[in-house]
């Protein structure tokens, strides 16, 4: 009997202790959820800075959900000027050092503070999540939270989640070293229940502005004539947008490809015919964001994405048309 007792109480404990386990292994998990809820539902309105290559940059974030649109304003305190304003899908980019105005679209929801970490199932398998030590930051409790890759596709994360709210008070973008390669530190924030529309206004005179339009084309995805499409892609990666749309800069529609393992996206731009000007292949990198450019049967063929320089080339490598049927 006693034997039996005991049998059974230490199979209790294994019980007691892998739910234990699961449910640490869970937590970060949910602090990311959280966070990304925050960042979707609250009324916040912060200064901070975005610190990248050497070069700081004051902005202020407004945002706001009101009877189900969601409205932003992103404001650079420092010399430049430049605002961008969003309601809805429509997104207004008011550039006073070339005294343009860029209209555009935006068929998902993307926030203006940057794409941080959502994750499920499947990108898991490609991340390594795991909560880390509790601090404060602007007076606020805090939890970090540690993304590391599990190869070098793609960037990791460190976030600082405010216990209270949710909200990121501090995020860093990291090489697959570990090197920071790109941070954002509020300085402020405040969460207010109501924001007026005055807070949405452009801080700036438009008057003799140029206003160039983003003009999407449905139901001609191809306008090169040939259907482009990656023949190999970085584990996890797959299409999730394919369009064509007009892009300042360019001459005729342009094919716009974006590929996603969930957490970090890459947009290819196709265009129909080469143009004077443009260069014939090379990459870049600004930042946390990589670019590649190439030709592909004619046609100019440009990567871009918040990704590692080899995961453009990768995927610019890879990009193959198809001609249309005779």
């Amino acid at each position: 009997m006693r034997i039996r007792r005991t049998s059974e109480q230490l199979a209790w404990l294994a019980f007691v202790l892998t739910v234990a386990t699961a449910a640490c292994a869970d937590e970060p998990q949910k602090w990311l959820e959280r966070m990304n809820q925050a960042l979707m539902t609250l009324n916040y309105d912060g200064v901070f800075s975005h610190i990248q290559g050497g070069r700081v940059e004051t902005l202020r974030i407004i945002h706001r959900v009101q009877d189900g649109t969601v409205t932003e304003r992103l404001v650079s305190l420092d010399g430049s000027g430049r605002e961008f304003i969003r309601t809805g899908s429509q997104l207004l980019c008011y550039l006073p050092d070339e005294r343009t105005v860029l209209v555009e679209r935006q068929p998902q929801p993307s926030l203006l503070l940057g794409s941080l970490p959502r994750f499920d199932a499947a990108t898991s398998e490609f991340y390594d999540i795991r909560s880390s030590r509790r601090t404060r930051l602007i007076g606020r409790k805090t939890r970090l939270i540690v993304v590391d890759p599990k190869d070098d596709y793609r960037y990791g994360y460190r976030l600082w989640i405010d216990e209270q709210t949710g909200m990121p008070l501090r995020t860093q973008l990291c090489d697959g070293k570990g090197r920071v390669i790109e941070q954002v530190v509020f300085a402020s924030i405040a969460t207010p229940a109501a924001i007026p529309d005055a807070a949405f206004k452009p801080g700036l005179s438009t008057a003799g502005f140029r206003w160039l339009r983003e003009v999407a084309a449905p139901g001609r995805p191809s306008p090169s004539g040939y259907s482009f499409s990656a023949l190999r892609l970085p584990p996890g990666f797959h299409i999730s947008v394919r369009a064509a749309q007009v892009m300042p800069g360019a001459t005729g529609l342009v094919e716009h490809l974006v590929y996603t393992d969930g957490v970090a996206s890459v947009s290819v731009f196709v265009e129909s015919h080469m143009h004077a000007g443009h260069t014939l292949s090379g990459s870049l990198q600004l930042g946390s964001t990589s670019t590649f450019a190439t030709v592909i049967d004619g046609h100019p063929v440009t990567v871009v994405g918040e990704v590692p320089p080899q995961t453009v080339k990768f995927i610019a490598n890879s990009m193959k048309g198809q001609p249309p049927p005779r």
